[in-house]
């Protein structure tokens, strides 16, 4: 599983920005593991006030019992990493 700087790095460069809106599926990750590690990202409380899942086109992915198949990720989440 992706740390959460791992993810953030990560994120940081599909975005081109914090705030701005990813695909969950540009993670590259399978659906399971998708799932997996943005549940327990959601489920963290001082992680998951950084996260802002929604839904739009795209696959589409439970986390923490929502569809969605964005997140967008503030950059104070940098004062966790």
């Amino acid at each position: 599983m992706m740390s959460l700087r791992e993810v953030v790095e990560r994120y940081a460069t599909l975005a081109g920005g914090f705030g701005e809106r990813v695909a969950l599926s540009a993670f590259g990750l399978g659906a399971r593991e998708t799932e997996n590690l943005f549940r327990s990202l959601d489920e963290d409380y001082h992680i998951s006030r950084y996260l802002h899942f929604s839904r739009g086109e795209g696959e589409t992915y439970s986390i923490s019992g929502e569809a969605v198949t964005h997140v967008a990720i503030d950059d104070g989440v940098y004062s966790l990493l």
